[in-house]
């Protein structure tokens, strides 16, 4: 018998945000605020309003960020990435960072926040 719920897609996604509570919790909340000062460099929004960042997954004091794109064409996806990778290595208490930028779920504008799809007349 097959499981009668649906597959995730992009439309019902939940948009990223940060652990609440356990041992990365600060970690996050810290690292998401600097991923707040890094904007598309073709939309005037903020990557995590976007919904660009998709989570966070730690070794020890070591964190993989996985992140999206709103085009798996774009030309400058190698230099998002190192922006975000500096920008996260210079949080207290992360010792190394990399970015994996991920392609399922595609990114769509359902993914943004609430305030940013306020700023683009989606809510």
């Amino acid at each position: 018998m097959s499981d009668p719920t649906p597959a995730p897609s992009p439309g019902n996604v939940p948009p990223f945000a940060p652990a609440t509570e356990g041992p990365y919790a600060q970690r996050e909340q810290l690292i998401t605020e600097v991923l707040k000062q890094i904007y598309d460099p073709e939309i005037p929004m903020n990557i995590v309003d976007l919904g660009l960042i998709y989570g966070f997954e730690w070794s020890n004091d070591a964190v993989k960020l996985k992140m999206t794109l709103t085009a798996p064409g774009c030309p400058v996806a190698g230099i998002i990435a190192e922006e975000v990778k500096m920008a996260v290595e210079k949080v207290p208490n992360v010792k190394g960072a990399t970015v994996e930028l991920v392609w399922d779920p595609p990114w769509s504008p359902e993914r943004m926040s609430e305030f940013a799809k306020r700023q683009f007349g989606f809510a």
